[in-house]
Order: C-alpha cells, then sequence, then structure tokens
C-alpha cells in the first residue's frame, strides 16, 4: 500500500517471498548489485528512504511474508495468525526458538515494543512520526504470552493486517532499540542488529555495504529457495551509464534497465554469454512517470488548464523514440494493468488543436504579441508561463519535447533539472509549478489516500499537488472500511475515473515489461515469478 517517490521506476525488489520452486545445491559466491543512492542510516524505525528498506529486509524480518506466486501472506516471524470477521482484532502465534544476531531471544515483548515505538511516542523519540499514520486505526498491542500478541483495532480497514505483518512496523530488538545511550544510537544507524537471512558486516560511506547469510536463520530448512546465496554486497553507483558499463565488466551481478537500456546498450561480445539480458512480464505493482501540477497556483487551478496541458504532451512519439514501443500510456491514478484501475477509461491523447481550442474558450490569448498566451487572472495580467522541476538530467529530454509542442500554441515551459535533496525540499515545500517524477508500485492492494484524499495535501505529505475533492475524499473513506475485495473493485475504480478526469497529474507512461541483466553466475530457478521477479530466490554459483 505505501508508494515511494521515485526519480524513475528503475528498482526491482523482492516481497520477502515464501514461494518454495525446486531447491538446488548451496553456493559460495557473493551476489553484487548497486543502488544510485546510499541510504542515509540504517535504523529501520527512524530511516525513510526506499534503498535502506531493500537492506532492512535481508537483516531482519516481518510477521509475515507474501508470496510470488500467490501474493497471499505465508508464515515468517509469525507461525499463524487470527482474524474475527469484524475486523475489530488480529492475534499473531509467534515463532519460538528465534533469536536477534546478538543471541537473544525474540519475543512478543519486542513486537509490542516496535508498535508502540510508533503509536504511543509523542515526542518522536524513536524517530518514527514519518510511520504513525499507517497505524491510525489501532488502539493497543496486548502481550497474552511471549509467543502470542493480540492488536485491538479502533476501525476496521482492509490494509489493517498488511500494516502489523508488513515492512510498516520495523520490529526491532527491545534490548538495544528502548533506552540506547548516544553513541549507541550512532551505531544504531551506521549498523543493524536483525533476525533474518543476513548479518550486518560492513557499511563503506560511499562504496558498499556488505552482508553475509546467517547460518542460524529460522528459515534455512522451512524456506529453502530462498535467500540461498552467502554473502551481498551492494555497492552504490550513482549514474546510470557507469552502472552499465561496471555491469557489462562483471563487477555488479545485476542491474535494473529502462527500455532504453535494454534496447541500445545490450549489444556486444559478452552478452548472452557471460551476461544475459531478460524482458518479463508479470503481475507485480508497477509505479508511473507524471508530471504534477501545484494546483494552489493560479495557471492550475483550471481544470480545463490542466487539460489542454496534458493534450500537448506527444507521448506516442516519446514512446517510439525513448520507449521503443515497450512502454504503455497511462491513463490514471496508479497503473492500468490493476484490477483496481479502469483500463478502459478514454487516454488523453496528443492533441494540439484541442488544447488551443480549449484555451482560447477559456479566455487566453496573445494580447501583446510576444507569442505567449496571457490572462487576466485576479485582476492581474498572467502569462502562460511555468517551470518543470526534473530531478532527473537524462529524463529532460521527454520534457524538450513537450515544451517545443507547447511553445506552438503560446505556452513559454522552463525545464529546470536540479539536484535531489534539493528538490524534495522544494517539493514538501510546495515550491513549485509542475514537477516531473514517478511513483513507485506500491502493493497489488492499494490504498489510494497517502497520495489522494485531501488530509494528505499537507506540507512534505505525498499528496504534493494539493490535490482536493470532497467526492473523492468520502469514496476512499468508504473503500478502506471495505473488508471484501469484489466490493472495494467497484469503488476503486470509481475513484481512478474521478481523479482521471480532474487531470491532477499528466498521468505519462506505466511499464509493460520488467527488464533487467543478470551475470550467467546467478543461478535463477524462473525468469520472473507471478508477482515479482524474485531476487531473493536467486543464489550466485561458486
Amino acid at each position: 500500500m505505501k508508494f515511494i517517490l521515485l526519480t524513475l521506476v528503475l528498482v526491482l525488489v523482492s516481497c520477502n517471498s515464501s514461494d518454495q520452486k525446486a531447491a538446488s545445491g548451496k553456493s559460495n559466491g557473493t551476489f553484487v548489485r548497486h543502488f544510485t543512492t546510499e541510504p542515509t542510516k540504517m535504523n529501520p524505525q527512524s530511516s525513510t528512504d526506499g534503498y535502506a528498506t531493500v537492506i532492512q529486509s535481508y537483516i531482519s524480518d516481518t510477521l509475515a511474508f507474501t508470496d510470488s506466486d500467490t501474493y497471499l501472506p505465508t508464515p515468517a516471524l509469525a507461525v499463524s495468525w487470527e482474524q474475527p470477521k469484524d475486523g475489530l482484532s488480529i492475534t499473531f502465534n509467534l515463532r519460538k526458538g528465534v533469536k536477534w544476531h546478538d543471541g537473544k531471544p525474540f519475543t512478543a515483548e519486542d513486537v509490542k515494543f516496535s508498535f508502540d515505538a510508533v503509536t504511543s511516542d509523542p515526542d518522536n523519540k524513536y524517530g518514527t512520526a514519518h510511520t504513525r499514520p499507517y497505524f491510525e486505526n489501532f488502539k493497543e498491542a496486548i502481550i497474552e504470552n511471549p509467543h502470542r500478541i493480540k492488536f485491538i483495532i479502533k476501525t476496521k480497514y482492509f490494509g489493517n493486517f498488511n500494516v502489523l505483518a508488513g515492512r510498516y512496523m520495523a520490529i526491532v530488538p527491545k534490548h538495544l532499540y528502548e533506552n540506547p545511550s548516544k553513541q549507541e544510537k550512532k551505531e544504531l544507524n551506521r549498523s543493524m542488529i536483525g533476525n533474518g537471512a543476513y548479518i550486518f558486516k560492513e557499511w563503506k560511506r560511499g562504496k558498499h555495504i556488505v552482508l553475509e547469510k546467517n547460518p542460524n536463520w529460522w528459515g534455512n530448512k522451512e524456506y529453502q529457495t530462498l535467500h540461498r546465496t552467502p554473502r551481498i554486497r551492494i555497492k552504490f553507483i550513482k549514474e546510470s551509464n557507469v552502472a552499465m558499463q561496471r555491469f557489462i565488466k562483471g563487477d555488479t551481478d545485476f542491474i535494473a534497465m529502462r527500455a532504453e537500456d535494454y534496447v541500445k546498450k545490450t549489444s556486444g561480445p559478452k552478452w548472452g554469454k557471460s551476461i544475459l539480458k531478460n524482458k518479463v512480464k508479470n503481475n507485480e505493482p508497477k509505479g508511473y512517470t507524471f508530471i504534477g501540477w501545484n494546483l494552489t497556483r493560479p495557471l492550475f487551478k483550471d481544470r480545463d488548464n490542466r487539460l489542454a496541458l496534458y493534450k500537448l504532451i506527444n507521448r506516442d512519439k516519446m514512446i517510439e523514440k525513448f520507449e521503443y514501443g515497450l512502454t504503455m500510456k497511462a491513463n490514471g491514478p496508479w497503473y492500468k494493468q490493476s484490477p483496481y484501475a479502469d483500463a478502459k477509461h478514454p487516454t488523453v491523447d496528443f492533441d494540439p488543436k484541442g488544447a488551443l481550442a480549449l484555451l482560447k474558450k477559456n479566455g487566453w490569448a496573445d494580447t501583446d504579441g510576444d507569442q505567449v498566451l496571457d490572462k487576466m487572472i485576479n485582476g492581474k495580467k498572467t502569462p502562460f508561463r511555468f517551470t518543470i522541476l526534473e530531478p532527473l538530467k537524462e529524463y529532460s529530454k521527454y520534457l524538450v519535447i513537450f515544451q517545443e509542442d507547447a511553445k506552438k500554441v503560446g505556452i513559454d515551459i522552463q525545464i529546470k533539472v536540479i539536484e535531489w535533496n534539493t528538490f524534495v525540499k522544494l517539493m514538501n515545500e510546495k515550491n513549485f509549478d509542475a514537477i516531473r517524477l514517478a511513483w513507485g508500485g506500491g502493493s497489488v492492494d492499494s490504498d489510494p489516500k497517502q497520495i489522494w484524499h485531501s488530509s494528505s495535501a499537507r506540507s512534505g505529505g505525498s499528496n504534493m499537488v494539493s490535490y482536493m475533492n470532497p467526492k473523492v475524499d468520502k469514496l476512499i473513506d468508504k473503500l478502506r472500511m471495505e473488508l471484501d475485495k469484489k466490493k472495494r473493485i467497484p469503488l476503486m475504480q470509481e475513484v481512478y475515473r474521478q481523479i482521471a478526469d480532474d487531470v491532477p497529474y499528466a498521468f505519462l507512461f506505466v511499464p509493460e515489461f520488467a527488464f533487467y541483466g543478470v551475470s550467467k553466475k546467478v543461478k535463477r530457478d524462473v525468469d520472473t515469478y507471478k508477482y515479482e521477479v524474485g531476487l531473493d530466490h536467486w543464489s550466485v554459483l561458486p
């Protein structure tokens, strides 16, 4: 359910699957992958970036895993759970014999502490404020015995189980995280003690993080096809071209690619021999790219202005020129392959004449001959001129096409490429005209509240464009309380249509395929599972 902002949707991650396709022999190798960004910290309670979450998933487990082929929850730190039909409590029976990497036993005390650190921390002592909104439906956690814990729910919500059982609740060892000294706090940011398949070994700033297989991991027998590689090294390589060169050279074993990379950068003597390229299709949640309009700005308050701009984006040309026909046009606020989307909802196509007609109807004209449309707004002559912030230089070529077509009808667009930290600051402050970004896929059973509810339009919230529609709010509030998926689908589809018609974003592209390169020394049982590529199932041959 949680959506993560990305500069571009390039990250293939695993969902800690429990799938048990044919087990293979042990390996003594190291699996080397790269991240474009280095985590700011390792503390799972206070870290906020997606790359840190991936590393933490290797080190510490959740109450349940998600199966790669069924997307159903399967036992992990909890061996079973009980959910009454009224949806007002969830009880977990915890696995016995699990130990933290420092040898201390894992118990319900750790789970309750981790829950309370989010829900009962008004002074933000543990740095969990960013996670708190996901726990708004819970009342308390009650320990029934050392291996059984019950959560009391205030408000039923279809995603309550996933909040508790997934990575929203970072389960940490109480004995280390409850009252650390100042020095211990620093250490908790630089390293991590977990109870999962890998033990944190080394972090060399600017270079890599190294993890080693936990020989005492509880899942070694139960999940024999999961986490088989003895060592994982994660290198930090910022530039995508450099990352591709390093992969071809053999310095890394895996690389996620865009369509352009797959078509243009995968020829040469090593491809098909020591390294392989893959184009796979699966049902994992897909992200999408977008241009978001700041709806607090006068230019973008009018829906017809936003629609006219959308009609000036030649996505067919962009897909042909930069995506090689391997990407689909988006038509709404999440990926169109989702059962919760209306894939047949009309797509806004490139239509300069229609855009100009809309603008003229709305009172826009070039009254001073400067080749830029203008209009009186709030008693002030306002030119149709704005800036799009772009955090990724190589993506600006898409915006240049938009810029040139908009200029032909009298709209002046500036493109400003800025580094990520500054971009995020301006976005959180709502100090922008428009932004080009991407949302990660989230969950199959997604919840639109994070991005599209008016309550999320606060400073620093995910509704950074300040979209507010009372009808959409009511639909979101209603569907969140509907536990029956079949009944929830039509409500979600109505939200999808309403938001798409309001045009708060120009919804750009949705990937149809996942592209990746992999070293031939990596053992894979399949190229992709139904709901993920499945990196956690891979192993490295000696």
